[in-house]
Parts: C-alpha cells; sequence; structure tokens
C-alpha cells in the first residue's frame, strides 16, 4: 500500500460567526493543504497515481478558494469557514475524481499556521 500526496497552498480571508474572540474580526490565512491518496497497486510505470494528474484535480479545487473571502463561497453560507470545513470541502470536492479499481482519496489536511491543522479523513 502506497500514500501518494502533493502539497499546495492558498491564501484567503474569513471570520468565524459567532466566536467568542479576534477570530469572529474578519482577517486571513495563508493556508497549508496537503492531500492524501492511498494506492493498492501499481501501474505499468509503477505509481500508484502520478503527481501531475493528483495536483491537476487538488488545484481545481484550490483555485476555488485562493484569494476570496471564504464567507461568500455558496460551500460556506451556512456554516463557518473553518478549518474542519475547508478540509472537508476539499475531500468532498475531489473524493469522485480521484477514485480508481488502484486508489482513493485517504486524507486532506489543512493547516492555518505551521503549528495548528486539521486532517479530515471523509465519512
Amino acid at each position: 500500500m502506497f500514500d501518494i500526496f502533493i502539497k499546495t497552498h492558498f491564501s484567503g480571508g474569513h471570520h468565524l460567526r459567532d466566536y467568542p474572540g479576534n477570530c469572529e474580526t474578519p482577517h486571513g490565512h495563508n493556508w497549508k493543504v496537503e492531500v492524501c491518496v492511498r494506492a493498492t497497486g501499481l501501474d505499468d510505470l509503477g505509481m500508484g497515481i502520478d503527481f501531475k494528474v493528483l495536483k491537476a484535480h487538488v488545484m481545481k479545487t484550490i483555485d476555488e478558494l485562493d484569494h476570496r473571502d471564504l464567507n461568500e463561497h455558496p460551500a460556506f453560507q451556512d456554516k463557518n469557514p473553518s478549518s474542519e470545513h475547508i478540509s472537508m470541502f476539499i475531500f468532498n470536492a475531489l473524493k469522485g475524481e480521484l477514485k480508481s479499481e488502484k486508489y482513493q482519496l485517504y486524507s486532506v489536511l489543512v493547516r492555518e499556521t505551521d503549528s495548528s491543522g486539521v486532517i479530515y479523513y471523509g465519512g
């Protein structure tokens, strides 16, 4: 079994509605994202999934979030754009695209800072 991942990032603003503190005020982050696919087999080239293919799928979703006010994004109209919800949004956007007989989406990690983040495994 192989866990194959790419790392990327996006910048965006948000605020957490009804949060009892500074995060209720609009602010921004340079979110770091890691997307992991679990492969049970390899193709004829010896790859579980080509990094180029993985990155292309991920970037379509990341481009929806980059340099935006996440509170205005349709996915976050009825819920806060927390790291938890952002990781879930990315996972759900990718799970259909990153699935084959040999691999499937395994996890999405989202970090607000270098020392704070969330890993979502689906569910």
